[in-house]
């Protein structure tokens, strides 16, 4: 089946509701999600929003923080671009209706670790829930939003594939999942808003969606990608075999949460002067260290110390979430470890989310915008999420509308349906378990080139698999998660130093110069169809 819009939205975490809401006014959009509307990693967001909402806080100070997190690797303008535009961004999600915690000043405002001020808004502790659940009810209202649910996308369109001689992105090639068929949508403009790549690791804090869909499509595609290499481990998931990635939010730390080891004694300011609040690279490594020299399962945070009121205003979805598992916080202390969380880098875009392609962008997790550097200031991602959605809607709004090429339909007429599925769990089994033991929170080079003679194996298999049977949701994952690992492997090998969250035994010392790695491609993809 053959659909046009004006624009196509793949993902529907906050950058990609934010874009759609902006140009529903003019455009018709068709927005793609894996699964509902609401399942994105920007709803499991617990924190907040960094944003400089106080007068005793400076835009100056955002931006020096954030630096100091990223290691100096940070793009200064698009640090300042995205820091200067924090207010406004906010304010819309005020206006859209966002319920913002509360307190005697105003909105209540929390501080997380690397920020040296409150600047933090929440709703509680599920603030990306709450984000989440208002945008969404907008945009079910909207009459030039198509929504496709349960519709995973296979591949960018563009006019290299079409044997064109532009560069453009006409669309995509999109599954509906559960019928089998696969659509051809066909739009000027392209925004990938899929979110990061956290389940190419054995233990993360994503949700299931978040496979490096829009990463290894805009790869495949021709675009750069950098800093792969910088995948930022959450130091606190919660430590529990029946808590699958339930995350404990840095503002437990923020407001006073201790590490602690099994004889209850603090180890981080051996690590850190900051203690506590250090940035999470320095955290994640500090709690990797004490759980190998100790043959520890987990360490523990202690935040009971705070009045139980307290945390039943603050945190109350982690102390429900917490007492359902038959731990109190208010009265002992969370089992925590570190979790793949974030993916610094990405696709890489300009400050108006463009790509290296026409008529493609990318806003979010996805991308790599230079704001992050070699690690991510906490609650900084949400914040991103909202200045590049607003600033890819401004740039579609202004860009001239022309015709779509005659766009083919997907061929499946040389492949059959697979013979041995078991393939897929397989590999993706296999994937994010040397992912996690050799590409994890400190690297050796030789741990790296095992992962990546793992990773050609791999590749061939899963190419020669896409190539001969139909797809399938899991394939099209499986897929992308191999190319977007086979990323991280090849930018970890090239960086020749350890900065913010890339740590090598090889290579512990800081280089004088901070320089992104940047990876481009050299050989066509696999043309299908």
């Amino acid at each position: 089946m053959a659909l046009r819009f004006d624009v196509l939205i793949i993902g529907t975490g906050l950058a990609g509701q934010a874009a759609a809401l902006r140009l529903a006014k003019t455009h018709k959009v068709a927005l793609v999600s894996k699964r509902a509307v609401e399942d994105s990693a920007s709803s499991w967001a617990q924190g907040g929003i960094a944003a400089v909402l106080d007068n005793r806080d400076s835009i100056e100070a955002h931006i020096r923080d954030t630096i100091t997190a990223g290691a100096m690797l940070n793009d200064a303008t698009a640090t300042r671009f995205v820091i200067e535009n924090g207010r406004r961004a906010v304010d819309w999600l005020i206006d859209q209706g966002v319920p913002f915690t509360r307190d005697q000043a105003g909105y209540h405002l929390t501080r997380e670790g690397g920020h040296s001020a409150r600047r933090v808004i929440h709703v509680a502790d599920t603030t990306g829930l709450a984000v989440q659940t208002t945008l969404t009810e907008k945009i079910r209202q909207q009459p030039n939003i198509s929504i496709f649910e349960q519709h995973i996308a296979i591949d960018l369109i563009t006019g290299e594939k079409l044997g064109l001689a532009d560069r453009r992105c006409h669309g995509a090639y999109v599954l509906d999942s559960a019928s089998g068929e696969v659509l051809t949508i066909g739009a000027r403009h392209t925004l990938i808003a899929t979110g990061g790549a956290g389940k190419v690791y054995l233990y993360t804090t994503n949700p299931d969606t978040s496979t490096g869909d829009g990463i290894a499509m805009a790869w495949r595609a021709g675009c750069r990608v950098a800093n792969m290499e910088f995948i930022q481990f959450h130091p606190t998931c919660l430590y529990h075999p029946q808590a699958k990635s339930f995350l404990i939010s840095e503002a437990v730390r923020g407001e006073g949460g201790l590490l602690l080891l099994p004889n209850g004694n603090r180890f981080m300011p051996r690590h850190d002067n900051r203690g506590e609040l250090a940035p999470r690279d320095v955290v994640a490594r500090a709690i990797d260290f004490e759980m190998k020299k100790g043959g520890l399962d987990c360490v523990y945070l202690d935040i009971s110390h705070k009045p139980a009121d307290f945390l039943s205003e603050h945190f109350p979805n982690i102390l429900a979430r917490c007492l359902e598992l038959g731990i109190d916080i208010t009265r002992q202390p969370i089992p925590v470890v570190p979790a793949a969380h974030y993916t610094c880098g990405g696709v890489v875009t300009d400050l108006r989310a463009r790509t290296d392609i026409a008529g493609l962008y990318v806003a979010g997790e996805a991308s790599c915008t230079g704001l992050h550097g070699a690690n991510r200031l906490a609650s900084n991602s949400l914040l991103e999420c909202l200045v590049f959605a607003e600033a890819a809607a401004k740039d579609i709004v202004e860009q001239s509308d022309g015709d779509l090429p005659s766009l083919p339909p997907w061929d499946a007429s040389r492949v059959s349906d697979p013979d041995e599925e078991i393939v897929i769990s397989h590999n993706w089994d296999e994937l994010r378990r040397f992912m996690w033991d050799y590409v994890g929170i400190v690297r050796t080079t030789k741990r790296l080139q095992r992962a990546q003679n793992r990773i050609r194996l791999l590749v061939r298999e899963i190419d020669d698999f896409y190539s001969h049977f139909r797809v399938s949701h899991d394939l099209i994952e499986l897929r992308n998660l191999v190319v977007t690992a086979d990323l991280i492997i090849r930018c970890a090998l090239q960086r020749r130093e350890s900065r913010g969250l890339h740590f090598s035994r090889n290579y512990p010392e800081l280089l004088k110069h901070a320089r992104n790695t940047v990876l481009r491609r050299r050989r066509s993809p696999i043309r299908r169809p």
